[in-house]
């Protein structure tokens, strides 16, 4: 099935983890693809591994701080120069930080999260809104967290940033959905990325796969998700399929957020 054939789309955060899976995923259905990622090298690596399971496909590769305004109009022009149009952005770019509580935390690091969690997901919008505005459709694909509609301990900066991230992407519903443009937010759970795995390495690192294996056991699925089911989501939400859904912020989290309360 290819829904997304012949759909420009934007990844950021495209080398690895979510990114790559939904990269390899919208490559499958013969879309047309900008990878934006910071790490020139894993960026290449991406693109290598796209482009030998599906070589058809027209790619446009850029290496980019999300966190810099003038790198994110810098890659949105550079893919409207290419391709001519955007219909789909997949704002993905983002960084855990470190763990530690509130009033410990590093405020740099801090600022680090918030730049790029946070201010890289608006100038995202803020640049590439307007490209779509002109064509009278677009699809957003924002990357929350279950850290954005929850507390998570010691990680003040991320769960600041996602549930940020889930309350522009309302925004944009409401002020751009008269121009054919829907946005929603992706609240993914533990999934086993580099990213996760790093933090099961904070919480315990003589013994890792320990500590993946407790957290799973408070889920109701009793495992970990997988990019690439992730990925099957964000596919949806960036194709012609997904028009009356819009200001949405859905977890992906193997029913563990059920047991939350309300969202």
């Amino acid at each position: 099935m290819s829904n997304l054939k012949n759909k420009t789309i934007i990844i950021t955060g495209a080398a690895m983890g979510l990114g790559l899976a939904s990269a390899i995923e919208c490559a499958s259905q013969e879309a047309n693809l900008t990878l934006i990622d910071f790490n020139e090298a894993s960026l290449k690596k991406a693109e290598t591994a796209i482009l030998e399971k599906f070589p058809q496909t027209k790619l446009l590769s850029i290496v980019a701080d999300v966190s810099s305004e003038d790198t994110v109009k810098s890659y949105v022009e550079q893919t409207v120069k290419t391709f001519g149009r955007i219909d789909g952005f997949y704002n993905n770019a983002g960084i855990e930080g470190r763990q530690a509580p509130m009033t410990e935390y590093d405020i740099d690091i801090f600022k680090k999260v918030i730049d790029i969690n946070l201010m890289g997901v608006y100038y995202g919008l803020r640049y590439v809104i307007p490209v779509m505005q002109d064509q009278k459709y677009g699809r957003i694909v924002n990357v929350a967290s279950v850290g954005g509609i929850r507390g998570v301990m010691n990680q003040t900066p991320y769960v600041a940033s996602k549930h940020a991230v889930s309350g522009m992407t309302k925004n944009a519903a409401l002020e751009y959905a008269k121009f054919g443009i829907t946005a929603n937010a992706i609240a993914p759970g533990a999934i086993l990325t580099p990213m996760v795995a790093e933090a099961f390495v904070q919480l315990n690192a003589a013994d890792p796969k320990a500590a993946e294996t407790e957290y799973a056991q408070s889920n109701p699925s009793k495992r970990l998700g997988l990019p690439e089911e992730v990925a099957k989501v964000v596919a949806f939400l960036l194709s012609e399929d997904c028009s009356y859904i819009n200001g949405q912020t859905i977890a992906i989290d193997g029913g563990q957020s059920n047991s939350y309360g309300n969202i």
